[in-house]
């Protein structure tokens, strides 16, 4: 069994991604924290706590950073819209506020899980930067992390960063110097994790409200694309949690990367050396490059079904 802490900047396939854990087998979610990122820290916040009872479940969530370390916000609205879910409400939970800080809990759940935590951070890394600034034997008790960020070649916030990395890239540097073995779910990858509109609406017609809530919120992700001249949207988010459940849908392979924290032209860039002759001494990551597509769609199927 996978325990897995949750750290989302949710984000509509942030939303996606979690849906999928709450259903898959061989995952359970001890926690969540929110971090801004796609939307403001309140967004976030009342989001994951929202999708949590959409799922009918009882997971706790906690309130993390309301900025990067040392930059300014800047939400993603195109994509996620103004509350982080492409400006659909859903029904808001009645769970108690968790009033204790998320870099605390999640230390304290690594701890009390001793060594067998496995971090799935999908957003700005702000929260891990902090909780291994505030906790240095935090590295000792989380067993991996896995992150949606990053890209070997390229990015989509600027020619060579990807959002995510790129909203915090103090914090990604200092987290990819942690020590902590790292899996990349990068550009690489998730561009290939892509669902295709007519698959989009199949999953919105099996009438239940975590259905509904994919086909409607990812309207402006696949507006955007269709501008751009793809058919439907990638679900990034969902690749650290498919892979947890199914790592032989995955390739990827170990390397070295790190993070320009600030560059004139390169900051927010993960210095990857996969690509190179020149390796690093220090190669703690697994970076991947490719996913089936269509196992990957189809498990995200399954899980929806089952609300």
């Amino acid at each position: 069994m996978n325990k897995i802490w949750f750290d989302t900047d949710i984000g509509v396939d942030d939303a996606v991604a979690l849906l999928c854990a709450y259903q898959l087998d061989n995952i359970e979610v001890v926690g969540i924290s929110a971090i801004a990122g796609n939307c403001d820290i309140d967004n976030v916040f009342n989001n994951a706590r929202n999708v949590t009872y959409l799922a009918k479940k009882d997971v706790k969530v906690y309130k993390g950073a309301s900025k990067p370390l040392y930059k300014e916000l800047k939400p993603a609205t195109i994509v996620h819209g103004n509350n982080g879910l492409g400006d659909v409400v859903i029904p808001t939970s009645p769970a108690p506020i968790e009033e204790k800080c998320a870099i605390d809990a999640l230390y304290e759940k690594a701890k009390e899980l001793n060594g067998e935590l496995k971090v799935v951070a999908v957003g700005p890394l702000t929260n891990i930067a902090l909780t291994i600034r505030k906790y240095p034997d935090f590295k000792d008790y989380c067993k991996e992390i896995y992150i949606m960020g990053g890209a070997g070649i390229g990015g989509n916030a600027s020619p060579c960063a990807e959002f995510n990395i790129y909203s915090d890239p103090q914090a990604a540097s200092e987290v990819f110097e942690s020590g902590i073995f790292i899996h990349v779910f990068g550009l690489d990858v998730t561009l290939q994790a892509n669902a295709y509109s007519s698959e989009i609406n199949e999953i919105g017609s099996y009438g239940n409200p975590a259905s509904d809530l994919l086909r409607d919120s990812l309207k402006l992700a696949v507006n955007l694309y269709k501008f751009l001249g793809i058919d439907g949207t990638c679900l990034h988010d969902a690749c650290p949690i498919l892979y947890l459940a199914h790592p032989e849908w995955f390739k990827g392979e170990q390397c070295g990367i790190f993070v320009e924290p600030e560059g004139k032209y390169t900051t927010g860039e993960t210095v990857c050396d996969l690509y190179s002759n020149a390796k690093y001494e220090d190669r703690h990551c697994k970076l991947y490059t490719f996913v089936d597509r269509e196992a990957f769609v189809n498990c995200v199927k399954e899980c929806y079904k089952k609300y």
